[in-house]
């Protein structure tokens, strides 16, 4: 049924494909290194405009007046080029900019403004970030920026923590908003299925760290925004991927990409298997990415995306740390073990989101977008089995107004966004894999919503002032239908209302620094996970987090040295906290406050920039990230855990990298992480060990004529062969907090694209 589906798209999009036009065609790279630039914008001096594609290629349909053509791309140097009086194919040769930091544009906080112009703790992984490693997940792309960690319980089993939110996160993403597109993904009952995306469809990310409830609602973590693939303007292309590694790993890629000045489709289908380092973690996913958009006026443009994905991964379990000793390879055993139990989660689901933007005026614009999805998951557990499926629709949309008041050049941002999921959740015994007797049958309603204001000030002194507020409603309806020796009963929780705002200030202090500074209040209520267990317990009692944070940082440029630099102080009350019961299922409590205190650094300075030479571009980057945390008024039963460090947070995390490209096409990255060592308990009477890794991946890309690009490439992970674990289980029941990391690995492909 998917190859159909495939197949029917690509003969939908065939004959736009094959329309041959008289355009003047040519194609851009980097001078250094001379891969092909996609999303150079190509400008006619008649105003006659294209964009590059994938392979670098643009389309420009030329009029008797043209006589030059300008290339602008960010991070890149503007070039006028003469019409060639021939009609012949151009080449471009762009070289790179130093200032490339004054210009990436970021998209949170409803701004749009350079990230010299934007006050708040930001980090962009681009998809030159993602594409350094095997594209099997996202995690040690995301491990680049500090700030950030993403771990792997087990492959396709996910956590990701900002600034020390992994605390309340046993399994999955809890306390961090999550939108594709601009549209909500983070479901309305607090959880996000980031699994049923693969790496490949991923564009770019857009990490703003800490709380920014005055703009995306409820979270005290932060707010992840992920941008898709689209094809470019001119871009008529076919793209196959295929990768081999280490333990299994197959991943095989297909692309249909057709883009024009006014629509672009994208069409991508990505297969992954994954044997798995260990027993019981092999991984199946399919995943089908349509992404488009259209401009249909000077006034609208829209946004379709559809996503369909259907993954299986399986659960090897937490290990002893005897256990781990001696064999990490070996899965969780015993009367409960994973392999006896099958313990493992299917997941099918589809979500479909549609976004407009339309502009009344060059001061007034409106964005609004609305989606739904449907999902089903199966999850055989240790202990139990778990069969939900869930219904989901929602809908945001913000006004934007710019005016002048006075001389002070200011925008006013006003919006909602509201969430509905209805989820029928079922619990029955687990007999070696298969549904047993039924022991709870609830239907759940999740609504969650707010509103928000925003006002932006271009103050005297080139000081821009940002005020926000929002207000935030959450409210679970649970009706069980049955559980064992107890009635049918209705519970509904409706968290307060609350008001989160922030305020921010920031200076240009040259036109390459800038300094920032903030004051945020965040909320966040419990996911319905957290207030209805596996098991089927619900727990009551559980309250609200909120917290405040303050922060200030700097960022800029000098020459050939990027970098940016943010100090905060988080202090979060009624924490929540996640401890395995004798079952080995998660139960949470609110227990008193924290104290987070941080320092997250980044650089980047190129060594090398000589286009003539063969060995044209060398560049280093590193990130740090410094992590002073601490429990507050916490009381465990009789003992007083006060002080102690936050469990499953590193104080020192630091990655570094070191780049190599030839004119010839050729390039070498090479990536390390180092990550010191985290309590795994409350009590932090248990240590997870520090690590440092390697890795590398290394290969060639080059144009093949005026119709191919073929790459060619080979990598290795965890060159040290350390013995880790990444994605230790908090609080574990019986001391099972290790997931074994796999030992040193291997990959290697091959992406070969065509033009059509």
């Amino acid at each position: 049924m998917k190859l159909k589906l495939l197949i029917y798209t690509f003969l939908l999009l065939l004959p736009q494909l094959l329309i041959a036009q008289n355009t003047l065609q040519g194609y851009v790279v980097d001078a250094n290194t001379a891969l092909p630039l996609e999303g150079v914008t190509v400008t006619a001096n008649t105003g006659a405009q294209a964009i590059t594609n994938t392979e670098g290629y643009f389309f420009l349909n030329p009029t008797g007046e043209t006589q030059y053509i300008n290339f602008n791309l960010i991070g890149y140097k503007a070039q006028r080029v003469a019409l060639p009086a021939n009609g012949s194919e151009i080449r471009v040769l762009l070289q790179p900019d130093a200032a490339q930091l004054k210009e990436v544009v970021i998209t949170g906080y409803e701004t749009n403004r350079p990230l010299l112009q934007t006050a708040g703790a930001i980090s962009i992984v681009d998809r030159a970030s993602i594409e350094r490693f095997d594209e099997s997940s996202l995690v040690r792309a995301v491990n680049t920026v500090p700030g950030v960690r993403m771990e792997e319980r087990a492959p396709a089993s996910y956590r990701l923590s900002i600034r020390g939110s992994s605390l309340r996160s046993p399994y999955g993403i809890r306390n961090v908003k999550v939108y594709f597109d601009g549209i909500p993904f983070t479901e309305a009952n607090g959880t996000t299925a980031l699994n049923l995306l693969d790496a490949s469809n991923i564009g770019s990310i857009e990490i703003l760290k800490g709380p920014t409830g005055s703009i995306y609602g409820a979270g005290t973590g932060g707010t992840v925004l992920l941008e898709p693939r689209r094809a470019a303007a001119g871009e008529k292309s076919v793209q196959l991927g295929a990768t081999t590694g280490s333990y299994g790993f197959r991943k095989y890629t297909a692309t249909v990409s057709a883009g024009s000045d006014n629509s672009s489709v994208l069409v991508q289908y990505t297969k992954q298997q994954y044997d798995g380092y260990r027993e019981q973690s092999a991984v199946d996913r399919d995943v089908l990415l349509i992404s488009s958009e259209f401009t249909p006026s000077e006034k609208r443009t829209i946004n379709a995306n559809i996503i369909y994905s259907d993954l299986y991964y399986e659960l090897p379990g937490g290990l002893t740390q005897e256990q781990y000793d001696e064999n990490p390879r070996q899965a969780r055993g015993g009367m409960f073990g994973s392999v006896k139990q099958n313990a493992s989660i299917s997941l099918e689901g589809i979500n479909v989101g549609l976004k407009q933007e339309y502009r009344f005026s060059d001061n007034l614009h409106n964005t609004t977008a609305v989606y739904g999805l449907h999902k089903f998951k199966d999850n055989p557990f240790n202990t139990d089995y778990e069969r939900n499926t869930n219904q989901e629709y929602g809908a945001r949309s913000s006004f934007a107004y710019n005016t002048n008041l006075g001389s002070i050049s200011s925008t006013f941002t006003l919006g909602g966004e509201f969430q509905r999921g209805f989820e029928a959740a079922r619990t029955y015994d687990n007999n070696s894999g298969t549904p047993g007797n039924l022991r709870t049958d609830d239907e759940v309603v999740a609504k969650t919503g707010f509103l928000f204001a925003q006002a932006e000030f271009e103050l005297p002194a080139e000081i821009i002032a940002t005020a926000a507020l929002s207000l935030n409603d959450t409210k679970y309806e649970i009706t069980r239908l049955q559980q064992v020796g107890s009635g049918n009963y209705k519970y509904n929780r409706d968290f307060e209302a609350v008001l989160s705002p922030r305020v921010a200030l920031l200076k240009r202090l040259s036109d390459k620094i800038s300094a920032h500074a903030s004051i945020s209040s965040g909320f966040s209520p419990p996911t319905e996970e957290e207030i209805l267990t596996s098991d089927g317990t619900l727990n009551e009692d559980l309250e609200a987090e909120k917290g405040i944070n303050y922060e200030a940082g700097i960022r800029g440029f000098a020459g050939k040295l990027s970098f940016d630099v943010v100090g905060f102080y988080f202090r979060l009350k009624e924490t929540i906290i996640s401890r395995q019961d004798v079952s080995s299922v998660a139960v949470f409590r609110n227990v008193g406050s924290t104290s987070q205190k941080g320092l997250e650094l980044s650089a980047a300075y190129t060594l090398l920039d000589q286009p003539a030479q063969q060995l044209s571009n060398v560049k280093v980057w590193g990130s740090y990230t410094y992590s002073h945390f601490r429990f507050k008024d916490y009381q465990k039963d009789e003992e007083d855990l006060s002080g102690n460090k936050l469990t499953g947070v590193a104080p020192h995390v630091a990655a570094a990298g070191l780049d190599f490209a030839t004119r010839f096409g050729l390039y070498i990255n090479l990536t390390s992480n180092y990550v010191d060592e985290l309590p795994l308990n409350d009590e932090n009477t248990v240590f997870a060990d520090r690590y440092f890794i390697l890795g590398a991946r290394a290969g060639i890309k080059r144009n093949l004529g005026s119709k191919f690009v073929l790459e060619v490439f080979g990598g290795v992970d965890n060159i040290t062969d350390k013995k880790y674990s990444l994605g230790n289980d908090l609080n574990a029941f019986g001391g099972r907090f290790f997931q074994p990391a796999p030992d040193r690995n291997y990959y290697g492909g091959v992406n070969l694209s065509y033009k059509l």
